[in-house]
């Protein structure tokens, strides 16, 4: 009999293996779809530096709050960062991790400012979503023109995270701010020690942004 049942069970366990097993479908990220989500934000920030174009170009500091304001709160920035130590994340101290994001995502908005303001809202173009729907990485990429015409490819990596779709990373015209910034860093902190790389971004962000650096100071 006890030779019966142990077959049983094992019988049973087995049958019941894939349905015990199998995964559960991810579940559904909150908020916008990715291109949604990146066809908002990219019209939102053209239509901003459209609005006042001349006073961003003269002001790092304003162009700065603006892509903050409507670019920062969909974007990962601790991913990003991440990313971009690569492996000198994990020997980082938790405060080193904390400047270091702070500084890097710094310039890397100033620097995807400045690179918007060669582009107005009329000339950007959704292209085709290609990704899975069901997946949890996404890549949307559109097309802006510049003055004389030319077609400039700006593509967006996203995550799926439990607050929604984030952006991660931007590519523009082939070139990525994280791979890029990822080759920079690694060479200059393997020669000079990732406190010297952090000290040189925030004197960057300090001298970019006087207005901000001058409050701080009084």
């Amino acid at each position: 009999m006890r030779s019966l049942i142990l077959t049983l069970v094992a019988a049973a366990s087995t049958l019941g293996g894939p349905a015990v097993h199998a995964q559960a479908a991810p579940p559904p990220v909150p908020g916008p779809s990715p291109q949604q989500l990146v066809e908002q934000v990219s019209t939102d920030l053209l239509k901003a530096i459209d609005a006042d174009r001349a006073a961003l170009a003269k002001d790092p500091a304003k162009l700065r709050a603006m892509v903050d304001r409507i670019l920062l709160p969909n974007f990962d920035a601790e991913y990003s960062a991440r990313l971009v130590l690569g492996k000198h994340w994990r020997t980082a101290t938790p405060d080193q991790r904390k400047r270091f994001i702070d500084a890097f995502i710094n310039s890397m908005m100033r620097q995807y400012g400045t690179a918007l303001l060669d582009f107005t809202s009329n000339r950007m173009t959704m292209l085709p979503f290609r990704g899975d729907a069901a997946a949890t990485s996404a890549t949307v990429r559109t097309e802006i023109k510049r003055d004389d015409g030319t077609p400039v490819p700006v593509n967006y990596s996203l995550r799926a995270t439990p607050q929604g779709w984030k952006a991660w990373d931007v590519t523009i015209e082939g070139v990525s701010y994280v791979k890029n910034f990822r080759t920079d860093f690694s060479a200059e902190i393997e020669a000079k020690g990732l406190d010297a790389v952090i000290q040189r971004l925030e004197s960057q962000g300090a001298a970019a942004t006087p207005a901000k650096a001058a409050a701080k100071a009084g």
